[in-house]
């Protein structure tokens, strides 16, 4: 079913690739106005593609944030998109690590705190705010602890911000992916591949077999849930986080 939002602005963070190029994509199929931000000079190749706006802008720096909404028009729909995944061990002490560590809880949590305090104060009556969190953010997976942590509190703050915001008439939902064919999921897979000696194949196999419905998910195959989430189909949903896995996690 195709969806119409021909009328409406949609501000999306993290949009230069993997998940977040798709639902991108997926919005200008349906008409949407679109403002795209991302912190690589990509999101403005991507912007053209698609007749949108884009920004060179990283959500951990609210300064930029502000300055890339300065005069801009009412905000529909927004999707906080954009984060970091990495491997962050417990037991590695090194400084680098550490930083790390520090920069995906600020990037990821932080950083979409503060697009979401910036946006909301255009964000009119019947808006719709779609965390992407993961289904790391209900489970968890070794030696990737901040970016495991940083999505748990995704689903948190979704579930806050329903509650606080629901009397002013925005939604706000989270969708929590599993395996998606992206930049990032396949640097992870080569990584848990290297932790255990077995090949990328293999290792992927073994998560293909964990799924009720088989085949590695691509971006396309998560996006319309995004539209639908905010569509008027879900104006009575909120405060959910929606599993997109293929069975890999049965609640």
């Amino acid at each position: 079913m195709m969806m119409d939002f021909s009328n409406k602005s949609v501000f999306i963070t993290g949009a230069s690739r993997g998940i977040g190029l798709g639902v991108a994509q997926a919005f200008a199929r349906a008409g949407a106005s679109l403002t795209l931000l991302a912190d690589d000079d990509a999101i403005l190749d991507v912007a053209a593609s698609l007749n949108a706006r884009g920004v060179v802008a990283d959500i951990g720096n609210p300064s930029a944030v502000a300055t890339c909404l300065h005069e801009h028009g009412p905000v529909d729909v927004l999707i906080n998109n954009a984060g970091l995944e990495r491997l962050t061990p417990l037991d590695n002490q090194d400084s680098e690590t550490i930083t790390l560590f520090e920069r995906i809880i600020h990037t990821n949590v932080v950083g979409t705190y503060h697009v979401t305090r910036l946006v909301r104060p255009l964000m009119p009556t019947g808006g719709a705010i779609i965390n992407t969190a993961s289904i790391w953010g209900r489970v968890a997976e070794p030696l990737f602890g901040a970016y495991v942590a940083s999505k748990h509190a995704i689903i948190g703050l979704t579930k806050t911000w329903a509650l606080e915001l629901g009397t002013q008439g925005i939604r706000v939902n989270a969708v929590a992916p599993g395996w998606v064919r992206t930049e990032a999921a396949m640097r992870s897979l080569a990584t848990m591949a290297a932790r255990t000696g077995e090949s990328e194949a293999n290792c992927l196999s073994t998560i293909m077999d964990a799924q009720a419905l088989p085949g590695l998910m691509e971006a396309a195959d998560v996006a319309d849930t995004y539209l639908f989430l905010a569509s008027p189909l879900a104006t009575s949903i909120t405060g959910q986080t929606i599993q997109i896995d293929r069975g890999e996690h049965p609640l």
